[in-house]
């Protein structure tokens, strides 16, 4: 199955608060807000969802496409992606501007505030998905991550042209659109996904109650962070999916898309929504104990054996199977 992941490429400046941002912050006054939190660790990462999701997917054995737009900047980045069998054969490089940079800085509640530039993502619009689908002979799952507003409109409707089924992923962006773009963006959706806020949003962005979006969206992924994810399907009865258990945390980055990467690797293997699910909450454990978004390490067997443990035995083989180990 051929997966394409298109949307952010960028890299991840992590710092660490040692104090609560709640502490410093005043309800009566954030109308006029200026405050400075002294981090006192720092961490240079690659990261963009795109990128994460498709460094993800590869370390389950898949080869996914990643499409998106860098700066001339991107050569090792490139060669990093490359050596850990993410296919960057249809990225694009701007001539004027840097890749994305993301600054984040995480309290010891886990709580974050990070700042987003966009720099060479918003060359992501002049990326056609023609050109892509030769090269590839073919896409059959496209997902549209976070990315230049226009890149992710004119990717669903090319995917809608095209016949390309896709997942729409609107997440950081969600709170950047309007009505009309977030209903263009889900119109012909295989697969929403969003976290509880993003789905309180979506709704009071479009006027649409839950089952209105399930008319026009088959398959609706809501993440919720310690709680698991629901996942519910037109006509279907919801399936809900636990977490697997931290054993270190390092830093929340990247969490929700090593759930998407999981998720899609699942689908790619022909799994159902339930286990796509599972694979997605045990490889969001490995992010949540590893500083960065692309940092982290495990061997298959112990994945599968991980992935076991919390779901069950008939889960365990089934993974393993896919992961071609005993």
């Amino acid at each position: 199955m051929q997966v394409v992941v298109t949307g952010s490429i960028a890299t991840d400046h992590l710092m660490v608060f040692p104090g609560r941002f709640a502490d410093s912050l005043m309800k009566e006054q954030l109308e006029s807000i200026s405050v400075s939190f002294l981090a006192n660790h720092l961490e240079v990462r690659r990261g963009g969802s795109a990128a994460n999701i498709s460094f993800g997917m590869a370390q389950l054995g898949l080869h996914p496409a990643l499409v998106g737009a860098v700066g001339p900047d991107f050569d090792d980045y490139r060669s990093w992606l490359d050596r850990h069998g993410v296919d960057t054969d249809s990225v694009h490089v701007s001539e004027v501007h840097q890749t994305a940079r993301f600054v984040c800085t995480t309290d010891e509640d886990g709580n974050q505030i990070a700042t987003f530039y966009a720099g060479a993502m918003a060359d992501a619009k002049l990326i056609e998905l023609g050109p892509i689908e030769a090269r590839l002979e073919g896409i059959d799952f496209l997902l549209i991550s976070p990315n230049d507003p226009g890149a992710m409109a004119n990717h669903a409707e090319e995917c809608r042209q095209r016949n390309i089924p896709f997942m729409a992923d609107p997440s950081q962006q969600l709170s950047s659109m309007n009505q009309d773009e977030v209903l263009n963006l889900i119109e012909g959706a295989a697969i929403l996904i969003n976290n509880e806020y993003e789905s309180a949003l979506i709704h009071e962005r479009t006027g649409l109650s839950a089952q209105e979006v399930l008319e026009r969206v088959p398959v609706r992924i809501t993440t919720l962070g310690a709680k698991g994810a629901l996942i519910e399907r037109r006509g279907e009865e919801p399936v809900e999916v636990g977490v697997v258990l931290e054993k270190r945390k390092a830093d929340p980055t990247g969490v929700g898309d090593a759930f998407r990467s999981g998720y899609l690797a699942g689908m790619a293997w022909g799994c159902d929504v339930e286990r796509c699910a599972q694979i997605g909450a045990t490889l969001a454990a490995y992010v949540v104990e590893t500083v960065g978004p692309q940092e982290y390490q495990f061997s298959h067997a112990g994945f599968a054996d991980r992935l076991g443990e919390v779901f069950g035995s008939d889960a365990r083989a089934e993974v393993a199977a896919h992961l071609k180990i005993a």
